[in-house]
């Protein structure tokens, strides 16, 4: 069947085949653009999502802004900016002319359809960033975006500049993604933006009267602001016995590379646990080519998060391209390259990846003195218990305006949004952090998309068929939707996203 050809917007369209809230994919010349329809009013944006390449026309309009299918960006249509991660960079605009009943899209507008920068309400002498993860980076990307000049530090204790941490156990661990596209940004654009990024420091003590912190290496800073965005670390099991082969932990750029660099010469490996993390190495690894054993203490995989029926999907896709449950099990010793099961079985390979968990890392703020709740708690803008010293991302413990809960979550979206709002409240802002949780899953070729937080639920709504790949499932307590998982409904996970933002049931949206 002949693909349809997109209509070239800059030859002409009619305004009358476009209804309100139309959005059409074409071209302006040799560029592949939406043009879209609110009202009277026309806009012509990028056709892509600077983020995964996501098809914005199969996204969502709401008011002025575009969210993508994938992920979940969002861009404003008036101007391309990126409002909301994971895009951080914006999109492409066009000027659009009417005559009479034809639409025209002229020529791409190079930045000048975005409006005058507004100074900052708050200018800080200078702010540090702690933690080169998804929270620290977007914080700082942020904070020179909206118009912060003054000096900019971050402090990261790894040793690559902050990545795409999503893809360490996806595509670049499957070998499908490339070593250049995991750096979230390039080494100029630290000295273009003047952000001075310290890498493999740590900072080791804050001071929160004195606004004053401590490298590892004994330099010390002063800040005006400061953003704690240390992230989590992986939770190691103490095995006992004599291991010959590695047991590797995923987390950073460098333990991902050491993953691929076991996997070059391997035949069988065994993943601990059966956590999303862990799953998605096990899916990984199989498209290496790779034999897979997987064992977990738990029934149904990642049953806690998703409920049995989607676990047992999970497990059975898992299974339909070769790896091995033991299920109900842990290791108990692993002597050589053997493991030794709870039940007696022995298992053998050439290493071990250990995905159970991880813990948030607390310590440097717990030692400074700000208020702890099961992570460092902090009120609707972000700002822990000093003033001038804020936190986001796997740290942060804040009032979630949905579930009326304080909750803590270990989502990269919801890291990244958090540090953008955090970091605009360095300047005054005074914006509640209210976003709706988002993440993602991926495992071979099916994802699973996931809005909402519900750590507990008493009913679970199926619309559709999980083992069709083609379903909206919906988790609920006492009546009241928490949370959404979509598998093969991508447009239905943003609907569900902004029902949940306006207090609305998903499911009748």
């Amino acid at each position: 069947m002949q693909a349809s050809v997109k209509p070239d917007f800059s030859r002409g369209i009619a305004f009358s085949t476009l209804p309100d809230g139309a959005m059409v994919a074409g071209t302006a010349g040799e560029d592949e653009v939406i043009l879209i329809r609110r009202g009277d009013e026309l806009h012509a944006v990028s056709a892509f999502c600077t983020h995964y390449h996501g098809p914005l026309s199969e996204g969502l309009l709401v008011g002025e802004t575009l969210r993508c299918p994938l992920h979940h960006a969002c861009f404003s249509i008036r101007t391309g900016k990126a409002l909301r991660a994971p895009a951080l960079d914006p999109i492409s605009c066009w000027r659009v002319e009417r005559t009479g009943d034809t639409v025209f899209v002229r020529e791409k507008l190079e930045g000048s359809a975005s409006p005058a920068q507004a100074p900052p309400r708050r200018t800080p002498r200078s702010v540090v960033i702690v933690g080169g993860g998804a929270a620290g980076l977007a914080a700082a990307d942020t904070l020179r975006r909206e118009g912060y000049e003054g000096p900019l530090m971050l402090v990261s204790a790894d040793d690559s500049p902050p990545c795409d941490r999503p893809n360490l156990s996806k595509d670049f661990l499957a070998g499908t993604a490339p070593d250049e596209w995991i750096p979230l940004r390039s080494p100029e654009y630290y000295t273009q933006q003047r952000i001075e990024l310290a890498l493999s420091t740590r900072v080791t003590s804050v001071d929160t009267r004195a606004k004053r912190v401590v490298l590892d290496g004994g330099r010390s800073l002063e800040f005006d602001a400061l953003l704690i965005a240390t992230g989590a670390d992986p939770v190691h099991l103490e095995i006992p016995g004599v291991p010959t082969v590695p047991i590797l932990h995923l987390r950073s750029f460098a333990d991902s590379r050491a993953i691929v660099a076991q996997a070059a010469g391997a035949r069988r490996a065994i993943i601990i646990g059966a956590s999303f993390i862990a799953l998605e190495v096990a899916a990984s690894l199989r498209t290496r080519g790779i034999d897979v054993q997987v064992v977990a203490p738990e029934s149904v995989p990642m049953m806690r998060v998703l409920g049995s029926e989607v676990g047992r999907f999970v497990q059975a896709l898992h299974e339909s391209r070769g790896v091995v449950f033991h299920l109900g099990k842990t290791v108990s010793r692993v002597d050589g390259r053997r493991a030794a099961l709870s039940d007696g079985t022995n298992l053998e390979a050439d290493f071990m990846v250990a995905g159970v968990g991880v813990r948030p890392s607390i310590e440097l703020a717990a030692a400074a003195g700000l208020t702890m709740d099961r992570g460092v708690a902090v009120d609707e803008y972000l700002e822990t218990s000093a003033k001038g010293i804020f936190a986001a991302g796997d740290v942060a413990r804040w009032p979630d305006a949905h579930s009326g809960e304080r909750i803590r979550v270990e989502h990269w979206v919801v890291a990244e949004r958090q540090g953008q709002v955090a970091a605009r409240n360095i300047l005054g802002a005074g914006e509640r952090f209210d976003a709706v949780p988002f993440f993602w899953s991926q495992h071979y070729d099916v994802a699973i998309n996931y809005v909402g937080h519900a750590e507990r639920w008493d009913t679970v709504q199926i619309d559709g068929s999980v083992e069709a790949r083609d379903c909206t499932i919906t988790y609920q307590h006492g009546g009241r939707a928490l949370a959404v998982a979509t598998v093969g409904r991508d447009r239905r996970s943003l609907e569900a996203e902004l029902a949940l933002e306006g207090g609305k049931n998903p499911a009748s949206s």
